[in-house]
């Protein structure tokens, strides 16, 4: 008898284990709400994956549940995480050369993110990525502005004396040549310390303008436009060797899906600029633009500060700038 039940309980183990076979579960960790756009990039490539019938599930952990924000990188390399939603300059402590996808002045605007992202500049960044054993399979820029209590920012000149916080170290770098004093600080801290005075102004992400009510702080909003500096590359990335491990028929359903994501990607990054605009402005804040010769004259300081220090400390620094610039 107890012979017989051992049997049947093996039986069904090993037809639960033959069923598990044949669907592959993939993980995928991200730091964001289930609100936020890189969220929904990623339901959209798991949801049309389903949709394809290929034996192939696609898990989302988001908010930290599975990895904290700045620890993802490593276990995907290693095989550890099948894909994740990752700003890749996070990784720049592993991969000098990711630092440039967080540059000030190397993007312009969000059709010039999308070429940036066709060229051989991605193709030299993605052939780090694979040393490491990662591919991509969306690739996306969200882009940022400036704000600040008692003024406009729109050129070098309007930050002398102003007490900033920047978005990552090479504006950091670039907003200390101009005359501001940098606050270090997370995104969410901001509005405290706009609040208290310790902050005179701010450059961080559209959407983290206004989840973070920063408009309630400010009397001008400087938002990404035609024109705009903070361009931070956040795609959607894959364990390579993962990949390659998948059939042909899903291979194809996650390349189709994340095509299709890679554009709403797109669509979505430029609403979220002009959401911020018009949020800041029914709550009485003055926008701000900037025009083309703001920009090149942020351009040429950050040569002179971010972009030598970026070539100063990474192998190769000045070829992958180049390769950067050479996208119009």
């Amino acid at each position: 008898m107890n012979f017989k039940f051992s049997a049947s309980v093996a039986a069904v183990t090993l037809f639960a284990s033959a069923l598990t076979a044949n669907a592959t579960e993939l993980r995928l960790s991200h730091q964001w709400s289930t609100g936020d756009v890189r969220h929904k990039v990623a339901q959209m490539v798991a949801d049309d994956v389903a949709a394809a019938g290929v034996d192939l599930d696609i898990k989302i952990f988001p908010s930290q549940s599975l990895l904290k924000a700045r620890e993802q990188y490593k276990p995907l390399s290693r095989g550890l995480l099948d894909m994740t939603v990752l700003p890749l300059s996070y990784a720049g402590g592993q991969q000098p050369a990711y630092n440039l996808t967080l540059m000030p002045g190397l993007v312009k605007n969000h059709d010039h993110a999308a070429r940036m992202n066709e060229s051989p500049f991605m193709e030299a960044i993605e052939g780090i990525m694979a040393e490491d054993d990662v591919i991509v399979l969306v690739h996306g820029y969200l882009a940022g502005g400036f704000a600040a209590k008692d003024k406009c920012i729109t050129k070098p000149e309007d930050m002398p004396g102003l007490q900033t916080r920047a978005a990552g170290k090479a504006f950091e770098q670039m907003l200390a040549g101009a005359g501001a004093s940098i606050a270090s600080m997370a995104s969410s801290e901001v509005y405290n310390a706009m609040q208290s005075g310790v902050l005179d102004a701010v450059n961080t992400s559209s959407s983290s303008f206004v989840s973070y009510r920063i408009y309630e702080q400010v009397s001008c909003y400087t938002p990404a436009g035609e024109y705009a500096l903070w361009f931070m590359y956040q795609p959607l990335l894959m364990n390579k060797a993962k990949f390659e491990s998948l059939t042909e028929d899903q291979q194809k359903a996650l390349l189709a899906a994340s095509e299709k994501a890679q554009a709403f990607y797109l669509e979505e990054a430029k609403k979220e600029d002009a959401a911020s605009a018009e949020v800041f402005r029914e709550n009485g804040v003055e926008i701000a633009e900037m025009t083309a010769a703001d920009f090149d004259a942020w351009r040429a300081l950050a040569k002179e500060t971010s972009y030598k220090a970026f070539v100063e400390e990474t192998p190769n620094g000045q070829q992958l700038l180049d390769l950067a610039f050479a996208v119009e």
